[in-house]
């Protein structure tokens, strides 16, 4: 067996990174749970601050998936994230 030695500093900043790199995973896992949630359209309404009305035209035009249960639309957060810029954007443009 090899035996390394190192600077105390060296190691200080060593541990210092493994501690960021184990705080970014935990972030990560923590964030792909709370994603895993499907959202209703209220709540899509409400986060992207658009109206019942131009949920539905995104639908229709495909550009947002959805699953319907029991007459009920759900969205996947993921696709969710993905139109908050484009709305954003198109916001700003209307103005």
């Amino acid at each position: 067996m090899e035996i390394i030695s190192i600077e105390k500093k060296t190691f200080e900043e060593m541990v210092s990174k493994f501690d960021n790199l184990v705080a970014k995973a935990e972030a990560l896992c923590f964030e792909d749970k709370k994603m895993s949630e499907w959202m209703d359209s209220q709540d899509v309404c409400v986060l992207l601050n658009i109206s019942p009305r131009t949920l539905q035209t995104l639908r229709d035009s495909g550009r947002l998936a959805y699953s319907q249960i029991n007459h009920k639309t759900y969205y996947l957060p993921e696709d969710v994230g993905r139109m908050l810029p484009i709305v954003e954007k198109r916001k700003i443009k209307d103005k």
